[in-house]
């Protein structure tokens, strides 16, 4: 320790006999800062390996349920042929996660980290093209995080919703942008959930007849209700349990249309005629859902990210898109979920940030009584930001919001370098007389194995975070991985230039008072 010391203060003496040359660097340093955080690629959350998938299955749009049930069981036992995967859930059917009857979801557990090979995102390709040869049914895996904001579940972890009053509008340019989306390079599997190839049958009734018959319209709305609705019409009680007794027609004629033409309606005189006696049968196109926005017609489109590519990059290029397309303005892109947080986040991070630093200089303003030293202090924050941005950069990871409380934490962390210092300092030269020169040195060579032991106390503590491995461990990698880089890099740039910006700043504030001293002398008189 006596002979690192000892380097140290031969170190300092040549660094405060070139104050101007350090006080470029310094100054560099902060510019660097700043052009660093420019070129990083900005995200929100890491994607995460925590042992589980979630699939989105989507057969054919007029599907039945007996059909869409065959594709997903072919689908689970495609899946489970990996050697990966532990089990497989699925269902199909209407409710509150599958909006239509031709969707369905999956959730694949696979084996635990050490015990596979592969990443999730491995395993997701390959269950990709395993499922792929399934005819008429397509797959959207995606890994589950542990931290997300979405409040739906979509195909692709990001969402953007499009929306217009005219619904003819929305049709007509949907297709266009999509295909335009496909096209860019951050932007990887793009898809639209708006489905119009559904099949509905229509009954066109024959008032008049009907009428003449003595039919109504909910005698109709009965008959079909008796023979599709699966109406309630009696209960069986036992000792144990009890049975409800369903009413429907039998499943060979559920499957077919034409069997619709085939119920029969009671008239007036208490006959009965076949229903293709009093209406027209037809089978028409439409949609299989309605998504709204703010009460227009709108439809979600969700993306991935393609392998390197960041969210940032791909915002923006979506952006853009719309002007190249030339998309009107009555259509409205809106941003959903997870990326929706992130779009609002980069605009607040860098006022989140000068906010903190703001709120630092008041306090330490109050705590030293002066307006110099508290710059002091903050100066030490570039060198650590360049170290986390640079650490980020090297090991390709993005700035997150993971990264963003890293740095965060790391202001409160580097300062106290440059506190420990200045605390002796002043004391020395308010206290003993000595100048400021020595004031300083003197500090950095007291306080030098102190800031070296809390420095690395708190690096160590973050080489676990660095190097985590296990279930959901990326999203503690970027914290560890900003710590080390912004710890190591301050400790080598403040130990040298806060002395020289405290000398520097010492200077200033002893001009400013002898200025102010002379311009009262003169206003005395």
């Amino acid at each position: 320790m006596q002979k690192l010391t000892q380097g140290y203060d031969s170190g300092l003496h040549w660094v405060l006999s070139r104050q101007t040359l350090t006080l470029l660097i310094a100054v560099g340093t902060l510019v660097l800062t700043a052009l660093l955080y420019v070129v990083v690629p900005k995200g929100f959350f890491p994607p995460q390996d925590t042992g589980i998938i979630q699939a989105i299955t989507e057969g054919p749009q007029r599907a039945s349920f007996a059909a869409m049930s065959r594709l997903q069981e072919q689908a689970a036992e495609q899946i489970l042929q990996d050697p990966d995967v532990e089990s497989v859930s699925a269902f199909i059917g209407v409710d509150g996660s599958n909006p239509t009857l031709n969707t369905g979801r999956i959730q694949v557990a696979l084996v635990a980290q050490s015990s596979r090979s592969r990443s999730a995102q491995e395993i997701i390709d390959d269950l990709q093209s395993a499922v792929h040869p399934i005819p008429g049914l397509s797959v959207y895996f995606q890994s589950v995080q542990e931290l997300t904001v979405d409040d739906q579940i979509s195909r692709y972890p990001y969402q953007i919703a499009l929306s217009d009053p005219d619904p003819v509008s929305l049709l007509t340019w949907l297709p266009k942008w999509v295909e335009a989306l496909q096209s860019l390079p951050a932007v990887d599997g793009v898809v639209s959930d708006l489905q119009q190839d559904g099949q509905q049958l229509v009954l066109d009734i024959d008032r008049d007849t009907a009428a003449r018959l003595g039919i109504s319209k909910a005698g109709i709305d009965d008959v079909l209700y008796d023979a599709f609705g699966q109406r309630q019409i009696s209960t069986i009680y036992t000792q144990s349990a009890q049975y409800r007794v369903v009413l429907e027609v039998g499943q060979r004629f559920r499957a077919d249309p034409e069997s619709v033409g085939q119920l029969h309606v009671t008239t007036s005189s208490g006959d009965t005629i076949a229903l293709e006696g009093i209406a027209r049968i037809r089978t028409q196109p439409m949609a299989l859902s309605i998504d709204r926005l703010d009460q227009f017609p709108a439809a979600n489109v969700s993306f991935s990210l393609a392998p390197g590519a960041s969210l940032s990059d791909a915002i923006e290029q979506i952006q853009a898109t719309r002007a190249d397309i030339g998309m009107p303005e009555s259509i409205e892109l809106r941003f959903l979920g997870a990326a929706h947080a992130f779009e609002a986040s980069l605009s607040s991070t860098l006022w989140l940030m000068l906010a903190a630093v703001l709120t630092m200089y008041i306090v330490l303003g109050i705590l030293y009584e002066s307006y110099v030293h508290p710059i002091t202090i903050l100066s030490t924050l570039p060198s650590a930001t360049i170290g986390a941005l640079a650490a980020l950069l090297l090991m390709g990871w993005d700035l997150d919001m993971v990264g963003v409380i890293g740095i965060i934490l790391l202001i409160g962390i580097v300062k106290k370098n440059a506190i420990m210092m200045i605390d002796f300092a002043l004391v020395a030269q308010r206290e003993q007389g000595v100048d400021a020169q020595k004031a300083i040195h003197d500090a950095a060579l007291l306080r030098f194995r102190p800031i070296l032991m809390t420095t690395f106390a708190a690096m160590f503590s973050a080489v676990p975070l660095m190097l985590a491995t296990g279930s959901g461990a990326e999203m503690r990698q970027p914290l560890g991985l900003v710590m080390v880089g912004g710890l190591l890099c301050s400790q080598v740039l403040t130990l040298f230039t806060t002395p020289v910006i405290y000398l520097y700043f010492d200077r200033l504030a002893r001009r400013w008072s002898r200025q102010h001293a002379v311009g009262t002398d003169e206003a005395v008189p």
